[in-house]
């Protein structure tokens, strides 16, 4: 609280006009709080104004939001320039990668991310790189509950999903988007890797059918409960080795969403794609060298099973390190 300011008497009713043409006016001190007194609302102001009641009184400091966590953190100044500038949400959980200085301060970061952002519950910090047949990663736990469970909204679903047990990317929603918006009404889609179902369950709210299959127990799992939580019923979860079941499925659209090694499985993709169906396929890359080895491998397993392929579309999804891209291609099969 400060010294005696000026300010100025309004009805309640008439309050947000008023505020509203003071701020127009650049007359309303936004440094200080507003004051509520019975029926009225008195304003800061930064200069006498007239056609109001004027009176002096004394006003709080108004506290400013910070914007970001680094901000508020807590931790010696000199690691300040380390801090990550953003993090993975999902659901209500904060996942966020530190490099190994700051690990030692991972409480504090934690309590920052809390202490700014109201809607997350519980901050992790990536423990190790995303490994083995399910693509998981350990996780550290570092403020908040302690929980890895969260329901995930993104493009108009819900889904449910442990994040130490499942693979997840909230990063690629507008991929996921994308290929919604490619897809068309009367198709069967086999999504090879689904996961919990991203891909899946939006693209079961417009398509006439998806199979939905991974290798990961969990994940399928959750696949089921996202079914029923989102009231999709022409969605198949398949819990088993994609090998097995390539083929099986004639479909219009194949997903691809295993970057590290869709290549490996492109035979698979290709024997269960209807001529003329369009395969979304995924990859990492060098920056230097964006398309033309996955390409290459995309004519060779074409050439083998005696299909041609047509490239539809090619793009960078999202930089995953330095000048490593996650890269897309579409294309269709004859």
């Amino acid at each position: 609280i400060v010294g005696k300011m000026l300010g100025i008497k309004v009805p309640k009713k008439e309050a947000e006009k008023i505020r509203k043409q003071l701020l127009e006016l650049n007359l309303l001190d936004v440094n200080f709080k507003i004051k509520h007194q019975n029926d009225f609302v008195i304003f800061p102001i930064k200069e006498r104004i007239k056609g109001f009641e004027i009176i002096e009184t004394t006003f709080e400091k108004a506290t400013k939001r910070p914007h970001s966590y680094r901000e508020v953190v807590n931790i010696p100044s000199e690691l300040q320039p380390l801090l990550p500038s953003s993090f993975d949400i999902i659901g209500d959980i904060a996942i966020i990668e530190l490099p190994e200085e700051l690990i030692s301060h991972g409480k504090n970061i934690g309590k920052a991310i809390l202490k700014v952002h109201k809607h997350i519950k519980a901050v992790f910090a990536k423990g190790s790189k995303v490994s083995g047949e399910y693509r998981v990663r350990e996780l550290l736990h570092l403020a908040g509950e302690n929980r890895t469970e969260a329901i995930h909204r993104e493009n108009g679903i819900r889904l449910k999903l442990d994040v130490a047990k499942v693979y997840f990317s909230p990063r690629l929603a507008t991929e996921r988007m994308r290929v919604f918006e490619r897809a068309k009404e009367g198709e069967v889609v086999f999504d090879m890797f689904a996961g919990v179902g991203p891909y899946s369950i939006l693209l079961a709210k417009k398509v006439k059918m998806v199979f939905a299959c991974d290798v990961n127990p969990i994940a399928i799992r959750y696949l089921e409960e996202n079914k029923k939580l989102n009231k999709v019923e022409n969605l198949i979860p398949i819990l088993g080795d994609v090998r097995k079941v390539a083929g099986q499925v004639k479909a219009d659209r194949v997903i691809m969403n295993l970057p590290k090694f869709a290549h490996e499985f492109l035979k698979e993709a290709m024997i269960s794609v209807r001529k003329g169906g369009v395969i979304h396929y995924y990859g990492f890359s060098h920056e230097e060298n964006l398309f033309e080895e996955h390409l290459e491998k995309i004519e060779k397993v074409a050439e083998e099973l005696g299909k041609n392929v047509k490239v539809l579309e090619k793009r960078k999804v999202r930089p995953y390190a330095p000048y490593q891209f996650n890269i897309a291609i579409d294309f269709s099969v004859f």
